[in-house]
């Protein structure tokens, strides 16, 4: 799928000596802070190596069986130390949420202020999609969500208010302007505005299942999708 103008853009064996922790996306460059003082980049840095040993351990593990202490030897710190930062682990997991899907949500749910064709900003989030979550470790908190959250509603409790509250009403503005705009056939985007995202989490499962046997790729798969709700685009 081509880039539009409105894209803004296992366990460790035992035995072994544990792996560090994965790096989280961050929202913003330490060095970026102007007003920072040493200690507090040390303490951002000590808060953000825990959250990306949390999200390691999460994926690995799965929620329930993570402990506090797994994810401090991963992040090379004392279990007390944690509990500075985060409260418990739902609150731990809360955070991880925030900080790695904010940026991506915020963008979306922005997308009814651009004024362009409703085709374009789709594809513009779609193109965002695939680069900023399908090309992170932002999928694995996602893949997360789907696999553990029956089990635990606090998890999806959490998801619900941090992305899907916010980016929902969004999308469904946007449909509902491109509906008034003579853009799509129905209402029917307008009314279940959750059909835009169908494809993406069906890529995200199966590839987290059957990748090894047949990959999907899902920038075309996303392309189809929007192929299939706005038309073929028409050649030029």
């Amino acid at each position: 799928m081509a880039r539009t103008a409105s894209s803004k853009a296992l366990s460790p064996t035992p035995g072994r000596r544990r792996a560090k922790a994965t790096p989280v996306p961050q929202s913003g460059d330490l060095a970026a802070r102007p007003n920072s003082t040493p200690r507090a980049e040390r303490q951002a840095q000590r808060r953000e190596a825990i959250l990306s040993a949390a999200l390691d351990e999460f994926s690995t593990r799965g929620f329930a069986a993570t402990r506090l202490d797994d994810v401090a030897k991963r992040a090379d710190v004392a279990k007390g130390t944690i509990y500075l930062y985060f409260r418990d682990k739902e609150s731990l997991f809360q955070e991880l949420v925030r900080t790695m899907l904010s940026p991506v949500v915020s963008k979306v749910a922005g997308a009814p202020m651009i004024d362009l064709p409703a085709r374009m900003v789709v594809e513009g989030i779609a193109d965002m999609f695939v680069r900023e979550v399908f090309g992170t470790r932002r999928q694995d908190v996602i893949r997360l969500i789907l696999t553990e959250g029956q089990r635990f509603p606090k998890l999806a409790e959490i998801y619900y208010h941090e992305v899907i509250a916010r980016v929902v009403p969004a999308i469904r503005a946007l449909m509902t302007r491109a509906v008034a705009r003579g853009e799509l056939p129905n209402d029917a985007l307008a009314r279940f505005p959750q059909l835009l995202a169908a494809p993406a989490m069906i890529a995200l499962m199966w590839n987290g299942l059957f990748a090894r046997f047949e990959k999907i790729d899902v920038r075309e798969i996303l392309q189809a999708h929007i192929d299939m709700l706005f038309g073929e685009r028409k050649a030029s």
